[in-house]
């Protein structure tokens, strides 16, 4: 049998002294903590002192999935970026922080059909807290019509509701009683 060495499982002997580090606000002595968004460094003497550091640094580039060659940003004229945020991929500006602009990458038209409960606003798309892509009147909180399937600018034949929706391929009307497929 092989022989294990015990002194590759020390920790105090292999890994970095954060106990020991002092503060550089009070002088005190810093410990690790954990809280939501992961551990971080904290001063012992707390609610005195309040300073802390995270034990990462978060690095903006590493999100870049892939730079749009030929692509301008509206806002500032730098490249643009397919990204990945909290709730999925998204365009955005590649001279981020200074520039805010962000797009949705499944937005390929720009031909948003009338809101056929209120007829001012137009059915734009929204994301769900949850990931869920869902189509909403802009004229919210005025209007509070929503579609979960992507609608379509067509009147249907059938019951001449405003809009008709498409889902798998498929098109049908979503108005209340009307069964109209195509």
């Amino acid at each position: 049998m092989s022989k294990i060495d015990h002194s590759l499982f020390n920790a105090h002997e292999q890994g970095p002294n954060r106990e020991e580090q002092a503060c550089p606000q009070c002088g005190g002595k810093l410990r690790l903590r954990h809280g939501k968004h992961g551990a971080f460094l904290g001063c012992s003497s707390y609610p005195v002192c309040d300073y802390l550091r995270p034990l990462r640094v978060i690095e903006h580039d590493e999100d870049v999935e892939k730079v749009l060659e030929g692509s301008q940003c509206p806002l500032c004229g730098h490249l643009l970026a397919i990204k990945k945020g909290r709730y999925g991929l998204f365009i955005g500006c590649s001279h981020y922080p200074d520039c805010h602009h962000i797009a949705d990458v499944n937005d390929q038209d720009d031909t948003d059909p009338l809101c056929p409960s209120c007829g001012k606003g137009h059915l734009v798309p929204r994301t769900s807290r949850y990931g869920k892509r869902f189509y909403a009147c802009d004229a919210y909180p005025g209007c509070r019509y929503v579609i979960n399937d992507r609608p379509r600018a067509e009147t249907c034949p059938a019951c001449g509701f405003g809009i008709l929706a498409e889902r798998k391929g498929q098109l049908y009307c979503p108005g209340k009683g009307c069964h109209y497929q195509r």
